[in-house]
């Protein structure tokens, strides 16, 4: 059989440093082919962005297609010297697996492989698995996607093995991700000599009253599956090393989370329009330069997310709870395709140093796992 926690320590030990493979897909390859799977390598270089390799791997044919997603990309290790295990050691400390991408989220991919192994197929079963989801995020899931459209592959489900628990396996199942919209803004004035403010026109304080204002702003008060959404600056920067010159222009950077009653388009009016005012307010020009990162999306609870949870119960005894909270996933393409949700290990140490998961922890996930695909081919969610 499959052991959950040798397969996390040879994923680990690949340094997949997004986009960097490292041979971690190849670690995967070698242990799918012999449960049967037909693995495809797709590699996508377009856009602009790095080059990256992708893994779709299937085991069956028909309809539903049920589907485990991921990536074994990692966020960089930083200092070394914060780490008291190697990032890539994969060392075993206390019952504690050690390393990058440990949590997040390499053993989950593992526990994928030995649940499938422990679920003698009952219908198809598809592994969708990235190398960019630490990075762009435009060469990978997305673009696999649109290879499975192209070629009439159709998921059902699926599941994504973000670390989504807390302060137990399974205790949390994320049904959804606020969106995320980024904007440089970039005020205009004149430089001048700051002993004679008169002949310039300082791009400060209108960058302090946009500040201010966008600050201030009050967006929503939640919704039904998500909490308030939130506006924080994260960069303010005029790049004048003189402390005798007035600017030409000032400079931010700031980030909106944004839950399920606004949209981009709904956002970055509301954001134009307060830079509009700040311009005539002050004579200087405001410009801003939009990207989106993903939309806000949910999963509405129902069949699919109620065998989800009778899956987790079944193992662990305990209800989880839905959540939307975090960062971004790939989940925000999947769930244009087929409905999704996201169930893994623990998050407390994701993307920190000595980031680690209880061994104890990869098993009860791997038993999750084998437990849905029983109940879902047993009886496929509408």
């Amino acid at each position: 059989m499959i052991d959950p926690v040798r397969l996390a320590r040879a994923l680990i030990r690949c340094p997949s440093v997004t986009p960097k493979d490292a041979g971690a897909l190849g670690v995967l390859e070698d242990a799918l082919k012999p449960l049967g799977f037909s693995c495809q390598r797709l590699a996508f270089e377009e856009d602009g962005a790095a080059r990256v390799e992708n893994l779709f791997a299937q085991l069956g044919h028909g309809a539903p297609l049920f589907c485990f997603a991921g990536h074994t990309d990692v966020v960089p290790p930083g200092d070394a010297s914060l780490w008291r295990h190697d990032p890539f050691g994969a060392e075993i400390d206390g019952g504690m697996l050690y390393g990058r991408g440990a949590a997040d989220m390499k053993s989950a991919i593992a526990a994928f492989v030995a649940a499938v192994e422990r679920c003698p197929a009952k219908g198809a079963i598809a592994l969708l698995i990235t190398g960019d989801e630490e990075g762009d995020a435009v060469n990978g899931t997305r673009k696999v996607l649109g290879w499975l459209e192209d070629k009439a592959i159709r998921i059902g489900h699926a599941i994504v093995g973000e670390p989504s628990s807390v302060a137990f396996v399974g205790d949390h199942i994320k049904i959804g991700r606020r969106g995320s919209l980024n904007f440089r803004a970039t005020v205009e004035g004149t430089q001048g000599h700051a002993a004679a403010p008169e002949r310039a026109l300082n791009p400060i304080p209108a960058m302090a009253e946009l500040v201010t204002k966008l600050t201030n702003l009050k967006l929503d008060d939640g919704s039904d599956h998500f909490g308030p959404s939130t506006l924080a600056f994260t960069s303010i920067d005029v790049g004048n090393p003189a402390n005798n010159v007035i600017p030409a222009a000032a400079r931010a950077v700031f980030n909106i989370r944004f839950n399920d009653r606004h949209t981009p388009q709904s956002l970055s009016r509301l954001i134009q329009k307060i830079a509009a005012d700040v311009a005539m307010d002050t004579a200087c020009t405001v410009r801003l330069d939009a990207s989106l990162s993903g939309a806000a999306f949910v999963t509405e609870p129902g069949p699919f997310t109620a065998l989800v949870c009778r899956a987790v119960r079944s193992v662990t005894g305990r209800t989880p709870e839905f959540s939307t909270g975090g960062g971004t996933s790939d989940a925000r393409f999947i769930k244009d395709h087929c409905p999704v949700a996201e169930l893994g290990l623990s998050n407390a140490t994701m993307h920190k140093a000595d980031e680690c998961v209880a061994v104890a922890d990869i098993e009860t996930l791997t038993r999750i796992y084998a437990a849905l695909l029983d109940a879902y081919f047993a009886n496929p969610p509408q």
